[in-house]
This record gives structure tokens, sequence and C-alpha cells, in this order.
């Protein structure tokens, strides 16, 4: 074999190599080689949020004075709510802080400061969460605001300003108030009564209260373990306008474990009398239930038996905010918990005979597991039938991430979409404001555009709000209705409604609490999917009067009297 050096060898290669593709251009033709694919752009999200709060005219922050680090109660955080507290069939807003702030809508997407127009600028405190509802049943929705040593009933004169009747009413300032709720406890009563969670004994006293721990050799705040709970208090409306606090005579107050954060109420497995499920702070959660069917009633604390009370592997948990829902559509209301990092978002399923277990593995809820979760609402985003999820996020610690490198304070929300009951994590892909890191704490959900696509409000703790406004680009067909009680409180609160369209019921429930501090948009929202019409809507009032109605057009808001007519809603 003839030796070549390596340039000769070269050359012959190149030599050959091109003899070759000579003769495929004379036997073939002559292709240019076929460019590389370009890499598809990652598929559309099925929901988009975009944050417009600047744009639709929101001013807001909330400030955290002091030294650093912050203490439990600095880093509480706040709440928010949608309400219509006008009768406008436009959604307003509340920001609740040291400062109240109310905004009012113009159903379109821009909002106007009417605090002083409203007399909220009055109102002053270490104020955190807010419920709505109309207690007096004058046809306008009243407000309460919870708080450290706060508390504030504060009365809607006909649509135009807000009065406070806190001491006429017979309330009294709370030692640490967070999550509050009306509810109709005596189906048929026709009032709402008033639940308020308390979270810890703590002050402002370090030689009485420990303000600080350390960690890793550097000073941080407490846990929640450190302080002895407060206990939650349920007020019973009397009627006119005062409230009677009932915790005692109810048995709620030996039975409460206190160091509540999160309220929901819900009818459940047919009843008429709504459960009250807390998420409480590493103790175990309540699910208070009416044992009889006297006035007041009687309750008894079902969390252990029911299921709830721990997480699915049988561990106490920081449960934070919370709320009812049907996410799987079987006609059953199930439970959701936000909860601590590294701790499961607590999905408990219902199975029945008021009997739970936690499917949020299961169910694909594992994303949210390392964050710290406060806020918490089910919502059908994309109208496609099932419910999804969101969740606010944020660490409870401001110099977490000196102690743990593996976490932050701030953190991103969260959103997962139904699909038949399982779970798809679509923050990267759902708009950039979800990726943007907060203080995450209140959450409230509802269509403040009136445009069909239910929208977010946000609180960033240590920020100004994320109003997060859907812009889904291919939502499916919808309703939304507003009730209105006549025997059942003017609300419609714990009312069933249940939409069938082809091949698929739901089961929605009529209420604004749940989340964290917070109150959302109390019309009942329904997706429909490819449906252009509902075959039925049949709504369940708290009186036990059941309305139904066949051949529902889709695409627009309807308001029900009890007992009455489906009817054109203003929006």
């Amino acid at each position: 074999m003839p030796f070549f050096p390596p340039i000769k060898r070269l050359a012959a290669v190149l030599g050959a190599w091109c003899l070759a593709l000579g003769l495929m251009a004379v036997l073939g033709g002559c292709r240019p080689a076929a460019p590389r694919p370009a890499t598809p752009p990652p598929p559309a999200s099925p929901i988009t949020f975009t944050d417009v709060a600047e744009q639709a005219g929101l001013r807001y922050h909330w400030p955290v004075p002091g030294h650093r680090p912050l203490n439990i109660l600095q880093t509480i955080g706040n709440g928010c709510a949608f309400l219509d507290y006008d009768n406008s069939g436009h959604l307003s807003l509340l920001l609740v802080g040291p400062n109240l702030a109310l905004y009012k809508g113009d159903g379109r997407g821009h909002f106007t400061d009417v605090t002083h127009r409203s007399g909220l600028d009055r109102f002053h405190g270490h104020f955190l969460g807010v419920a709505v509802g109309d207690y007096d049943g004058d046809g306008y929705d009243d407000i309460y605001v919870s708080g450290y040593r706060a508390g504030l009933l504060l009365h809607n004169d006909g649509g135009k300003s807000f009065r406070d009747v806190t001491r006429q009413a017979g309330l009294t300032p709370q030692p640490w108030g967070t999550s509050c709720a009306f509810v109709e406890s005596v189906p048929g009563s026709g009032r709402l009564d008033l639940f308020v969670c308390n979270y810890a004994d703590f002050g402002p006293d370090p030689k009485k209260y420990q303000q600080f721990c350390f960690a890793r050799g550097l000073r941080t705040s407490c846990g929640p373990r450190f302080y002895s709970p407060a206990k939650d208090v349920f007020y019973r409306n009397d009627g006119h306008g005062h409230f009677t606090d009932a915790t005692g005579v109810s048995g709620m107050r030996p039975i409460i474990n206190g160091k509540g954060l999160g309220v929901a109420c819900a009818p459940l497995d047919g009843t008429r009398r709504p459960y009250i499920a807390v998420a409480d702070d590493e103790v175990a959660s309540d699910l208070l239930r009416a044992a009889g069917s006297g006035s007041p009633a009687r309750y008894v604390n079902i969390g252990g038996q029911a299921g709830i009370a721990l997480d699915g592997k049988g561990s106490i948990h920081g449960g934070m905010g919370t709320d009812w829902g049907d996410y799987d559509n079987d006609g059953k209301l199930d439970l959701i918990v936000a909860t601590y990092q590294n701790e499961t978002k607590s999905l408990y399923h219902n199975d029945g005979q008021a009997l739970f277990s936690d499917q949020a593995e299961q169910a694909g809820l594992g994303p949210a597991f390392p964050l710290v979760a406060f806020g918490v609402k089910w919502a059908d985003f994309d109208n496609d039938g099932w419910l999804d999820l969101m969740l606010a996020n944020g660490h409870t610690q401001d110099n977490i991430h000196d102690i743990d490198a593996s976490t932050t304070y701030r953190q991103p929300t969260q959103l997962f979409r139904n699909d038949h009951a399982r779970f798809t994590d679509l923050s990267d892909t759902a708009g950039p404001a979800l990726q943007r890191p907060l203080v995450g704490r209140g959450l409230a959900v509802g269509d403040f555009d009136n445009d069909g696509r239910v929208d977010a409000l946000v609180v960033d703790s240590e920020g100004a709000p994320l109003l997060l406004r859907n812009d889904s680009p291919r939502p499916g067909h919808w309703l939304s209705l507003q009730l209105v009680g006549v025997r059942s409180n003017r609300d419609g609160y714990g009312a069933l409604v249940t939409v069938r369209t082809p091949g698929l019921t739901q089961t929605r429930l009529c209420q604004a609490d749940g989340s964290y501090l917070s109150s959302s948009d109390k019309r009942v929202h329904v997706g429909l999917g490819a449906a252009m019409s509902a075959q039925s809507v049949t709504v369940k009032w708290p009186s036990g009067r059941v309305d139904a109605f066949r051949g529902v057009p889709a695409d627009r808001f309807y308001t029900l009297r009890e007992g009455g007519k489906l009817l054109p809603a203003p929006h």
C-alpha cells in the first residue's frame, strides 16, 4: 500500500469526494442541503393573564414599616375583594391595608378611586381581611373588615357611602382577626351570620411575647408554634342590624382549634345547613357541622373523622387559604387547602357522607409543593366546564433566602388548568405577570370587565396589587348568574347551582368567601365549553326551594330572584 503524507492524503480524499458529487449532479441533478427545521414555538397557553393594574387606574401600595427582619404579624399579609357595592352590574374592588381603598369599576376594565367619596378614608387600623354580604337585606352589600386588635362592620348606605355600625351592631374588636365569612347558618332564616377567624395570642411587648427566633445564627421571625392559639368567633344575626356572640351557645368555643387563617362555608351531601371549614396553621384544621335543627344550632367538629384535619399522610400542616369547589364534576363539593413550603397543598376529595381523601399528588398538584401558598381559589378560567385553580404564594420570613438559599421571600403566582380532574401547571406559559415574584397573600376572582372570562386580583403585601385580566384566546361559552334570595339570604349564599349540557353536569356554589383574607365576585360563573346553551339550570336555595329552567342561552348575564324568572342582568 503506497504511503501518502497527510496533506496528500487529505487532497486525495477531497478529490474523491468532489468526483462523487459531480457524478451525483450529472445523474440526479444538484440539490441544496435541506434547511434545518426551526424549533417550533411553544403552544399557545389555553389560559392567559395580563396585569392591567396600572392602566386600569389602581394606585395603591402595601407598606411594611419598621426594621428588618419582620415579625410574624408584619408578614401576615392583607386581603382584597371584588364587589358590586352600588348594584351597577359592574364589579368594583376593595383593597385592605392600614388604609382602605375602594375603586369603582365601569364594567369595561377601568376603575376610579372613590375612597373619599364613599367615606372609607375615615378608617385606619391594622386591617387584614374582608367579608362582603348584605347582612340586613336592604339590597346593598355591606362590608366586614377584620384585623389585629380591630374589626369594622361597615353599612352600605344605598350604594353611595359606608358607615361604621360596629358598636351598635354588637361587634367587638378581635385579638387577631384574619379571614371572615358571612353565612346563612340557619337555612331559610334569610339572615347572614358572621364567622371571624382569629390567629394567635401575640403582642408588641417583647418581654411578654417572643418577637424573633434564630435560624442558622440569623435573627428571623418565629413560626406559629411559638404562640398560643386565638379562638375564632361566631356572631348570630338577630335581625334589625344586631349580632350576638354565639360562639359559646353554639358549642363552638371549646371545639375550635384556633390559629385560623382561612374559612369557607358550604352545604354538603344534600343537606342545607352549611359546614364551616377552617384552615388552621400548624394545628389540626376544623370542619364544623350543625348537630341538630335547633336555632341556634349546636356544632360539632368533625375535621378528624372527615379526614380534613391533617394532610394525606396524617401530618399537621400550615393551613392558610381554603376554598370549596366540585373539581371533578361528580356533584359533590371538594376542599382545597393552601399550605406552607414543602407541604402538600391538600386537595380533599369529597368521597360522600362527609368523608374526604387527600388527592393532591394523584391530581397533579405536585409543582405547588415547594412554595408557601396563601390565597387559593377555584374558577373556570377557560370556560371548558372544569374548575381551574390559582394560588398566591410568598414566604413568611423576609430574610429566608439568607437562611435557606433554595427558597425566596417573594414567589410567583401559580395557575393549574383542570383537564377532567387532572391538573397541568400553566404558571410559566400563562403570561409574565404570573412569573413576577410577590409577597402573595390575598386572592379574589371575578369578571371585572364583563367579557365572560373570570379575572383575578392578587395582593402583593410589599408592593402593588396585580389585576390579572383574563385574555385567554379561545375560551368556551359561559353563563353568569346573580342570585337574589327572598326567603333565603338576599345574596343567595349557600345556594347550589346545577347546570347540564350535553355530556356534562356541573355543580357550582354561590358564595363570596374562601381564599385568604378576601372576598370574590358572588355571581355564579359557569363555563359551558362548546355548548351554546344549557339544557337546564337548577338552583337549590338555602330555604329548600328549587327553581329550574330549561334551554338557557349561553354567553349572557342573568338575574334570578328566588321563586321568580331568569332575567337578563345589567352589566
